[in-house]
């Protein structure tokens, strides 16, 4: 195997040829083989591995994590804090898979590496709570609903202000001070309606994925989602019982509970009678696509979760599908488009929302250097990774602030929270919106300083 940087910091355990070979992964699940192999330890994946970008060690690299967990696979080293290290510094951004010539699926060797360290080995006690309480949360619209009101209180009162100006927030540990960094501004609780008619003659009828921070901190993304639909000529049917899709779970290793939100989300949408489910956010998007692959032993779903992952496609996927009905109005702004890691990599969705935001009059789009490289959000990384998602994010900070942007576009909502913070540390207040917003407000005819206020 090619080397670069420091060696890597994990035990051997006793690999003399007299002495038996013993897995340190468990059966369920573990790493496939067969993907490992694929790996021709090229180097290629390299430079748009953020954490190798950041740090130059080689077992922070994509073909490092490949042979750590080959070893591992092998019987030649166990599970050790250091060897889990590797891999929760990986974003799992999937930049890798796209500039992969021998394309190695490291998606699902990730993902299936990461439920064997959340199964095998422990984490500490602080870890434990931290990592409870963000999945208790994020993955439950309700919990969500309820932290509305005291965070409007936190920042409607000018509280936020005197507490970020005061700097006790650096007498917080870190992951506190990369929560409140984070926290978006929360304007009205907007809600999407069960069904939204077709303007004009019905094309299709299309369910909405409504997600988790997506609904409840981010509302107006759905409501524009839903209204440009509409104004193309689809029903929108946004199922209000439908629960948290399981992708910060997938993502981070929590793989039987992210298995039943999965059913549940089946179970919602199947009755709805819906050509297409769409998405808005690329994390999300990019979970319910491999449905198919998490409840594959499912014997009641396996068949069922295929069919709904044919039918997932993101909001940019089905307007680029449809010949423009609505007119766009003139938005004369200079727009620099972020490709969120789990639309652009794991999806494989880049030029469609390039052409959405083009086909909008006097708009003038930027790209932003680097694209193929993460932000530093990937899920909940910015919360359990602080340092180095604000050092990634600085560094994406530092790209955009040249382009002299009105606004930056994205797919994500953790991208839009991720720029905004980053680009707020680093003394820009440049706005941050999804796509969709910009391309309703030219359906709509708003005028670029109202959108931006």
């Amino acid at each position: 195997m090619e080397c670069g940087g420091q060696a890597p910091a994990f035990t051997m355990t006793n690999t003399s040829p007299n002495s038996p070979k013993s897995s340190a992964f468990d059966q369920y699940h573990a790493p496939s083989n067969e993907l490992i192999e694929k790996c021709v330890h090229c180097g290629f994946c390299l430079p748009v591995c953020p954490t190798y970008v950041l740090w130059g060690q080689e077992m922070d690299s994509p073909r490092g994590r490949i042979y750590l967990m080959k070893l591992a696979g092998d019987g030649a080293t166990d599970m050790n804090p250091n060897w889990v290290s590797h891999f929760d510094s990986c974003l799992g951004c999937m930049a890798c898979m796209t500039a992969c010539p021998s394309g190695v699926d490291y998606g699902k060797l990730i993902e299936a590496t990461r439920a064997q360290i959340e199964r095998n080995t422990p984490r500490s006690s602080s870890e434990k709570r931290h990592r409870h309480f963000l999945f208790e949360t994020f993955t439950n619209p309700e919990r969500l609903k309820r932290l509305r009101l005291p965070l409007l209180l936190y920042q409607k009162s000018g509280f936020q202000a005197v507490v970020r100006a005061s700097g006790l927030l650096n007498f917080l540990p870190k992951k506190m001070q990369a929560m409140e960094a984070l926290l978006p501004k929360l304007g009205p609780n907007e809600t999407v309606a069960e069904v939204t008619p077709a303007i004009g003659a019905k094309r299709r009828r299309v369910g909405l994925l409504l997600g988790c921070v997506q609904r409840e901190f981010f509302p107006q993304v759905n409501v524009a989602t839903a209204r440009v639909l509409a104004a193309e000529g689809c029903e929108v049917v946004a199922p209000q019982a439908q629960p948290c899709c399981g992708a910060l779970l997938v993502h981070a290793g929590e793989e039987a509970a992210a298995i039943e939100m999965a059913k549940k989300t089946i179970d919602v949408f199947e009755s709805a009678n819906v050509d297409a489910i769409v998405t808005n956010a690329a994390g999300c998007g990019s979970n319910v696509k491999e449905y198919g692959h998490l409840l594959r032993d499912e014997p009641e779903y396996a068949d069922r979760a295929r069919r709904f992952a044919a039918r997932c496609k993101d909001i940019s996927e089905v307007l680029t599908d449809l010949d423009p009905l609505a007119t766009r109005h003139p938005l004369k702004l200079r727009v620099a488009f972020h490709d969120s890691c789990h639309l652009q990599h794991a999806q494989g969705v880049r030029s469609q929302p390039r052409a959405l935001l083009a086909n909008i009059p006097d708009l003038q789009l930027a790209e932003i250097p680097e694209a193929a490289i993460c932000c530093g959000s990937a899920g909940i990384y910015n919360l359990v990774q602080p340092d180095a998602a604000n050092a990634i994010g600085d560094r994406k900070a530092a790209l955009i602030a040249p382009l002299k942007a009105d606004v930056i576009a994205t797919g994500n909502p953790g991208c839009v929270l991720q720029i905004q913070a980053s680009l707020a540390r680093n003394g820009h207040r440049t706005p941050v919106m999804h796509t969709i917003q910009l391309l309703d407000a030219s359906i709509r005819g708003i005028a670029p300083g109202t959108l931006l206020k």
